[in-house]
């Protein structure tokens, strides 16, 4: 058979032209049963592959009618093997005469980023360190046995017992920690052995399933404070955040006093996220999606954490137990996650480029050694959004690059002390609140 373009054999069949699209029509592919994105210039239709998606269709469909170019790196590991599955779906390509990006967002910006990953890329900061992960894993285990020994030999006595569920709530603090770095195929190198670790530290150490996290926490990752696409700040009516206090306002709906939201935040918010909301949504994920080897990793943990301490408390007192675990573990999470996100920007879509969506919508946390181990490094929350897959250890070696970057393109580069962001998350509630009963007073 000749050379394409010379006689031979077939040489009186021609290549089919690809179909080209201009923006204005991609964007009007952003439907439910009607989806279509962009990625490195080639139009991918993806309604009906879109339910197959590992990461959950939800987060793919953020993405319809628009440039999801960094999204996809962002997210995936082996670009190689995803494309694989890209290929079937290719309808056609972006028009020469068409910017690779859309809604005029900044091309030396976006030029700039990726010249940025490559450099990471280059300074290895995507290769994990196995040694730093097995300590993490390490030290979650020996303290779940330290609690469990504590108790054993010094009695079920208040001292012993208070002391006892510190040490669970921090191992389960940090097995927050751990499997959100697995989430993130951030240990091994094969996607599925990240899956599988990551189903034993949720399953087997925390009762939760793995699948269930991912599904809404890869949502929060993908459109970042964004309302209906973000469920970290999706809380109304219990609690309004940004814009939504506006719209309430406006709209004069008050299923709570919202003005007094930064204040009942400290009853409901802190102590009972984990311990209600989380194992309730948890369950009914795994039910109605039918994950049942899941749902048996969540049995295994409450098996063994009962029949660890059943014969100390009896049933009553483990079930007391445990809630006060949960309940501290609370606090933890929700303080730690939300003082990088709650006080910043909390709106409607507005089609940023990755750099700036991520930017606007995260802040950082004044490192120490000491926050960086408390807090699983999401005080270098910045560094993570822009980098999901980037092991958690290496943020402070790409920081440095990232603050040129924005410093270069005017971006506000946010890093604040502790204690600071701390408050400004019931800051936040209070100025929301506020902006809640003014529009519903004057409308």
């Amino acid at each position: 058979m000749g050379e394409p373009g010379q006689p031979g054999e077939g040489s009186g069949a021609r290549e089919t032209p690809v179909p080209t699209y201009s923006w204005e029509e991609i964007r009007k592919h952003c439907l439910p049963t009607d989806k279509w994105l962009v990625i490195e210039r080639k139009v991918y239709d993806i309604t009906r592959w879109a339910d197959r998606h590992p990461g959950g269709s939800r987060l793919i469909s953020h993405h319809a009618g628009e440039d999801a170019t960094d999204a996809f790196h962002a997210f995936h590991q082996d670009l190689c093997f995803v494309k694989k599955f890209l290929k079937p779906l290719q309808i056609g390509e972006l028009a020469p005469g068409e910017p690779s990006h859309d809604r005029e967002q900044n091309e030396q910006l976006i030029e700039d980023f990726r010249a940025l990953r490559k450099t990471a890329e280059d300074m290895k900061l995507f290769e994990v360190d196995t040694e730093f992960f097995s300590l993490m894993l390490g030290h979650i285990l020996l303290m779940e046995g330290f609690a469990w020994l504590m108790v054993y030999l010094l009695g079920n006595g208040w001292v012993p017992t208070i002391l006892a569920a510190v040490v669970l709530a921090i191992s389960q603090a940090q097995s927050w920690c751990l499997q959100h770095d697995l989430g993130h195929v951030s240990f091994f190198k094969k996607s599925r052995w990240n899956h599988v670790a990551q189903q034993f530290v949720m399953g087997q150490l925390k009762g939760f399933s793995a699948h269930w996290w991912n599904f809404r926490h890869f949502q929060h990752h993908a459109k970042p404070n964004v309302f209906y696409k973000d469920p970290d700040v999706t809380l109304a009516p219990v609690f309004l955040l940004g814009e939504s206090s506006v719209e309430y306002g406006k709209k004069k709906r008050r299923y709570l006093p919202y003005n007094h939201q930064h204040h009942y935040f400290f009853l409901i918010g802190p102590p009972l996220l984990t311990l209600v909301n989380f194992e309730v949504e948890n369950l009914a994920y795994m039910l109605v999606c039918m994950r049942w080897t899941d749902l048996l990793w969540a049995i295994s943990f409450y098996v063994r954490f009962f029949t660890s301490y059943m014969p100390f408390y009896g049933v009553p007192g483990t079930l007391f137990f445990f809630v006060s675990v949960r309940v501290l573990e609370s606090h933890w999470f929700v303080w730690i996650t939300q003082m990088n996100h709650i006080p910043k920007d909390i709106g409607s879509e507005k089609h940023r480029d990755w750099v700036s969506a991520q930017l606007t919508a995260t802040c950082n946390v004044r490192q120490s050694r000491f926050l960086d181990w408390f807090s699983g490094h999401l005080n270098f929350q910045i560094e993570h959004h822009l980098f999901p897959t980037m092991p958690r250890h290496n943020y402070h070696k790409v920081a440095p690059l990232v603050k040129s970057l924005c410093a270069k393109h005017g971006l506000n580069y946010e890093v604040k002390p502790f204690l600071k962001a701390l408050t400004d998350i019931v800051g936040s509630l209070k100025k929301s609140g506020d902006a809640w009963l003014e529009a519903y007073l004057h409308e």
